[in-house]
């Protein structure tokens, strides 16, 4: 899971990362400069006095003769070329300024810059102890570094303090979004805010709940009428085709498509309770029972076989039942029969029930691996449809009902052949 900083965190982090980035950017120029400026003086310094001592001593070889420094920490030294007077980590040293340590006689580190000259025969040594400039160098990078901490945690409260104010719009609109409920009355929340990029969001949410509620309204609307006009007629034609099935005198033909006609009439009006509970993400109470219902949706499929050798019956238990409107029991149970029987050339459709399942073992030419993780997504018909009707929706309704009654559903293949659906009711079943 990726991880989500959130955006009043991200606003002090960068608060603090830019005052320390500031604050130590300004502190390592301004040791930098010091340190080169500093550098600069003393190289010139003594290269001038190492260079006006030698002169000096050239011009005046007397060990009587004395030169005026112009510092008291500077220690001025001459010999001879080859001298053994000379200390050896100064021995062939070239001209300039060299960087050395050194202890005292209390074993502290003494640092010092010597600086060689040469004239003639005569070296010309002197030597500079910046023991007090290393010093306070030391204490200004000190300094500088609690600067540094010191403005990165102010910072970091200004930050805190910065990312409040600006996030608390922001946090009110979010709690404001929290208490509005799908299809309540609008609240308008423009108005609680400023006219600033908040304001505009809370306008642009104003809008989109707007169109949101129009959409759920129609929708409500268009729910009530279908359930409202479609039950009517179809009320209408299955009372007229039990009334025609009740004359005696009907030839058998006449008599199998009035059977037909209030199947279908009785499919319909499911479905119609069914899509109604879908659409408004309503679980009905019911307490249907599932070996009758069974037996009533395997006697319908037997009808509709057309003359395909295949025997369709009911085994199990007796006496189980399901807390569920039995319109919505119908329409999941009668897809996975009527699956069957369609994809079923010849062999049986076998309906099992059990107290927590209903299982349909079919021998039809059975499914691949593809088509049982897929079978059930709004559309997909599976590679064995061939030319059989449907659009690939019927079991793409089954899979919504069982997410609302929190049953569950899966298609397998069998290893002897055909498939096996399954219809598991959980805690709904007693």
């Amino acid at each position: 899971m990726r991880y989500r900083r959130r955006l009043r965190s991200r606003l002090i982090v960068s608060f603090v990362l830019l005052g320390f980035a500031l604050t130590g950017t300004f502190a390592v120029a301004t040791l930098y400069l010091r340190d080169r400026l500093e550098n600069q003086l003393i190289v010139d310094f003594l290269m001038k006095e190492a260079t006006a001592f030698a002169q000096f001593k050239q011009q005046n070889p007397s060990e009587d003769a004395q030169y005026q420094l112009s510092d008291e920490k500077v220690l001025l030294f001459a010999y001879r070329e080859g001298s053994p007077m000379i200390p050896p980590e100064w021995k062939g040293l070239p001209d300039g300024v060299h960087s050395f340590e050194d202890r005292d006689g209390n074993g502290q580190r003494v640092a010092y810059k010597l600086a060689v000259s040469r004239s003639a025969d005569v070296i010309g040594f002197l030597r500079y102890s910046y023991r007090q400039e290393a010093l306070g160098q030391r204490q200004l990078a000190y300094s500088l570094i609690g600067a540094v901490l010191v403005f990165s945690l102010l910072s970091l409260v200004l930050g805190a303090w910065s990312s409040r104010r600006v996030m608390k719009p922001v946090t009110e609109l979010a709690r404001r979004i929290g208490d509005l409920r799908v299809g309540g009355e609008p609240k308008k929340l423009a108005g609680r805010f400023a006219d600033d990029e908040v304001g505009q969001l809370a306008a642009a949410f104003d809008d989109y709940a707007e169109r949101l509620n129009a959409s759920i309204r129609r929708d409500r609307e268009f729910n009530a009428d279908v359930s409202h006009e479609l039950r009517t007629p179809l009320a209408v034609v299955r009372g007229a085709a039990e009334l025609l099935l009740t004359k005696p005198d009907l030839d058998e033909k006449t008599r199998i498509r009035l059977k037909r006609i209030e199947r279908a009439a009785q499919q319909c009006t499911d479905l119609t309770v069914a899509l109604l509970m879908l659409s408004r993400n309503e679980r009905g109470k019911g307490h249907a029972d599932v070996r009758k219902l069974a037996e009533q949706l395997a006697e319908a499929n037997r009808a509709q076989l057309v003359g395909k050798p295949i025997e369709v019956k009911v085994e199990g238990c007796e006496d189980v039942y399901v807390d569920a409107p039995e319109a919505v029991l119908s329409v999941a149970l009668g897809n996975l029969i009527g699956n069957a029987c369609k994809y079923t050339q010849q062999g049986e459709v076998r309906i099992v029930v059990s107290p927590q399942q209903v299982q349909v073992f079919d021998t039809g030419v059975g499914l691949s691996a593809e088509d049982a993780a897929r079978l059930f997504e709004r559309g997909y018909r599976g590679s064995g449809a061939g030319t059989t009707g449907g659009g690939g929706i019927g079991l793409s309704i089954v899979s919504r009902l069982c997410e609302l009654y929190l049953w569950d559903v899966s298609v397998a293949p069998r290893t002897e052949g055909g498939a096996v659906a399954t219809l598991g009711f959980g805690a709904s079943a007693s």
